[in-house]
């Protein structure tokens, strides 16, 4: 079944919950100077657009675009683990992707980290190229950060 992808608010219960399972995967793999976690009040400034993924009523899926003026930065991009392989990924990404170009964005950026496979075959495979640092990141050994033009 297609996922049904839908603009949300983050303090729904099960956004709330996914990003809390997103939380807990990201603690387990780097140190707390290493993760860049957003809260759930930050995510509800106006800046964000926030966007969950749903099978058959299921929440499987998260992510976020932040309007930073000159470029769009991609937060929050989660799909859990057993839903993985289902282009649930891709999915958020293109919404997301054609949400910045709505707004008048021609590049999005994004911070991932190095353990994190499934995440970095994702934004290669979609387009996203390895860049320095950008705005708030320091470079990290942990950190990777990409760009992509639209």
């Amino acid at each position: 079944m297609e996922p049904r992808i839908e603009i949300a608010r983050a303090d729904r219960p099960d956004a709330v919950a996914l990003m809390a399972a997103l939380d807990t995967y990201l603690e387990a793999l780097y140190p707390a100077a290493s993760n860049h976690l957003l809260s759930v009040g930050e995510l509800l400034k106006p800046e964000f657009v926030f966007l969950v993924a749903s099978i058959e009523g299921q929440t499987v899926g998260c992510g976020a675009l932040r309007n930073c003026g000159e470029y769009g930065e991609i937060k929050r991009m989660y799909v859990k683990p057993e839903q993985r392989g289902k282009r649930i990924g891709v999915l958020l990404l293109s919404r997301l992707e054609t949400l910045a170009a709505e707004q008048g964005l021609r590049v999005l950026r994004l911070e991932t980290g190095v353990a994190q496979p499934e995440s970095l075959r994702l934004y290669e495979r979609c387009g996203y190229r390895r860049i320095g640092a950008f705005g708030p990141y320091a470079e990290d050994p942990l950190s990777l950060f990409y760009e992509k033009t639209l």
